[in-house]
């Protein structure tokens, strides 16, 4: 009997609306505690535009897209197959009924629609499945039928802007900084400047998921939500890291729609609402600049300065302590520099990381003439004077100017970025993706650290006083410095390899030597000329000796290994064999990576357990950009080189190992991820 009532109703409705572009308010009998109405706009371009009004009675709610722990999403149907709806979903509300929370809306709301289809219809025809709910819940259909050639009904457009300033939109203010599932919880880290009022969050996942109603810590700007995950047993979910989530934000009236992939940044949850652990990773940050300076990329640079030192007259105090300040602070700036690339880089969403700037051609060749530059001046090919070009006053090793010093503290830190120290990582993995006033905080924690021994000899002039006195000694002093930048800018022509080619390398470095030899025979004269050129030539054996310890190349030592394609369906494919799986993300830049590579990688105890039968050997090549190796480090927190992981049996979600590899703890991590302690 109901069945034949409503499909009366539904017959009488068809009649009475059919010509009309407005439903009109519609009740059903069954149902009087809701109404529903729909108008259309015209078709364009094979489009509609629809706003679907819905008023419920107090106490009555209906639902989001995604309900939350009950409930269903309202529907629409059409008798045309070809016709597709796209909603737009005004931010939502969250009810808790009988423990259970839900994400829909009460009172009154207005959805807009746009209808899609093969050709214009001049009536649209369909079926609104809507649920609605209060002690009890009813599920109703409500036919709706337009007649799309009618006029517009009056007032259309402006009602559809308001509609859809109601539904969140995708840019704003409001960022993620790192979800991640742990135990049943998903932990979320938040940034929004001017710091957080009522926030609220809403998750569209899909029905296997089932997200409860999340509780917020706040700390100035940074908000950190905790939420309990399950199926839709109640039971503990199956893994959703490397699973998208789409989420929206509200906090007040303001409302944005963020995605985000779980298991992406660094667990820094807790440190983004503990004051202890930001300034224990400020510490690392501080740490890490430190330890740069005895990097092989930097140390250089140091030593030419303490060199320049010696051509100071009486070495006055003032006069060390001014220079060393000034250098101090171009490697400040140049990190505040940093610090606003990756901004911006953030802001556009494009890839960050620590050194990146390694695998532009064009920035390896500027840093190549650059160097070169420096060495030809440290072997007397010319000398430079405050009336020289800004080019040429970017390679002064020990001029008047101040220009000068600012520019080593720079060229400094440029050298210092495809280093990796310990402490330096775990800082930039967090600056990399926390919030931009601790990103900012952090880059300057690594320049001050980077500069403490520049301000110690400016704090204590006097340890650069009580080196040797000048002399004949200087010039093999100049000699050796000079040696050790043209190394430099060897390396740096070695990094353009991958992109130009080792033939054309090797022409670049014979060049190289071939000019600066000439040029020092005409400037100095046989004697020096020929002191320069023996240097030249050792420092290009030395570049030549270390290429070809290459793996490209025949050598004594050679990588057994059988390294596959990294990919994140290789380690999943592993670990579902029963495998263990060593992960290894380098790049030819990467000095940190070379360190590894030489002094663990390659012994033969290493070797032998990454060939075992059940050990997988993965490995993935920076040098250039990639964007799936930028998204696997990101999915793990870590936007630096080196990388490495070790997954197995006992180690299903895989342990991170330290950026300066240690023999024994890889050996250890690798037998313990079997379950079998060496």
């Amino acid at each position: 009997m109901r069945s034949v009532l409503t499909a009366f109703v539904l017959f009488l409705f068809t009649l009475t609306t059919v010509h009309a572009a407005d439903t009109g308010w519609t009740e059903m009998p069954h149902n009087d505690h809701a109404r529903v109405r729909v108008t259309s706009d015209q078709w364009k371009d094979g489009k509609l535009r629809l706003l679907l009004a819905v008023e419920l009675q107090p106490g009555w709610k209906t639902y989001w897209q995604s309900p939350g722990e009950g409930g269903v999403a309202p529907e629409l149907t059409w008798q045309e197959a070809s016709a597709a709806t796209q909603w737009f979903w005004p931010a939502p509300q969250r009810f808790d009924v009988a423990g259970l929370s839900t994400q829909g809306y009460g009172g009154s709301v207005v959805f807009p629609l746009e209808v899609t289809a093969a050709q214009a219809l001049p009536v649209l025809s369909g079926t609104l499945t809507l649920s609605t709910c209060s002690n009890v819940c009813i599920l109703t259909d409500y036919p709706v039928s337009l007649d799309t050639s009618e006029p517009v009904p009056d007032d259309f457009d402006r009602q559809y802007v308001m509609a859809m300033q109601q539904v969140p939109q995708t840019g704003g203010d409001i960022t993620i900084g790192s979800s991640r599932v742990n135990g049943g919880t998903l932990t979320m880290a938040l940034h929004r400047p001017g710091g957080w009022q009522d926030p609220q969050l809403f998750f569209n996942a899909d029905k296997e998921t089932i997200f409860a109603a999340p509780s917020f810590t706040i700390s100035g700007d940074n908000l950190t939500a905790s939420v309990k995950v399950t199926d839709d047993w109640g039971e503990m979910p199956s893994d959703l890291n490397g699973k998208p989530l789409s989420v929206v934000v509200t906090d007040g009236p303001a409302a944005q729609a963020l995605t985000t992939v779980i298991g992406s940044g660094p667990d820094i949850a807790a440190a983004s609402g503990s004051d202890t652990s930001f300034i224990m990773l400020l510490l690392f940050a501080l740490l890490g600049g430190l330890i740069l300076n005895v990097m092989p990329c930097v140390l250089p640079v140091l030593a030419m300065k303490l060199g320049a030192v010696l051509y100071v007259e009486n070495r006055e105090r003032r006069m060390i302590r001014t220079q060393f300040l000034v250098s101090s602070s171009g490697i400040m700036v140049s990190f505040w520099i940093l610090a606003a690339l990756v901004s911006v880089l953030r802001l556009t969403q494009s890839a960050v990381g620590w050194g990146i700037q390694f695998q532009n051609p064009w920035f390896l060749g500027f840093m190549v003439v650059v160097t070169l530059l420096f060495s030809a001046n440290l072997f007397g090919v010319f000398s430079i004077r405050l009336s020289s070009n800004a080019t040429t006053k970017l390679a002064t090793a020990g001029g008047k100017g101040m220009r000068g010093h600012f520019m080593e503290g720079m060229f400094a830190t440029l050298l210092a970025t495809p280093c990796t120290a310990p402490f330096l990582g775990t800082a930039v993995a967090f600056a990399l993706v926390a919030p931009y006033s601790q990103l900012w905080m952090i880059f300057t924690a690594l320049g001050l650290g980077m500069s403490l021994p520049w301000l110690l000899i400016a704090a204590f002039p006097g340890i650069a006083r009580a080196l040797p006195k000048p002399g004949r000694w200087m010039n093999g002093l100049r000699l050796v410095l000079g040696g050790m930048m043209f190394i430099t800018a060897l390396w740096l022509i070695s990094l353009l390899i991958p992109h130009t080619g080792p033939e054309t390398a090797a022409v670049m470095v014979a060049v190289v030597l071939l000019v600066l030899a000439l040029l020092a025979f005409r400037r100095t004269g046989i004697k020096r000329g020929s002191a320069a050129l023996v240097a030249l030539l050792v420092a290009g054996g030395v570049w030549a000796a270390i290429n070809m310890t290459d793996d490209r190349q025949q050598s004594l030592v050679r990588d057994q290994v059988d390294w596959q394609p990294l990919t994140e369906e290789a380690v999943n494919t592993a670990l579902s064999q029963g495998k263990r799986v060593f992960v290894d993300v380098t790049a030819e830049w990467c000095v940190t990576c070379k360190a590894n590579k030489y002094n663990v990688l390659l012994r033969d105890d290493v070797q032998d357990a990454l060939r075992e039968p059940d050990v997988v050997a993965l490995r993935g090549d920076w040098t250039k950009p990639s964007p799936d190796i930028n998204a696997f480090l990101q999915k793990r927190g870590h936007l630096a080189v080196p990388f490495n992981q070790i997954y197995g049996p006992a180690l299903p979600d895989g342990e991170i190992l330290s950026p300066l590899l240690d023999k024994e703890t890889l050996l250890h991590l690798l037998n313990q991820s079997q379950g079998i302690e060496p």
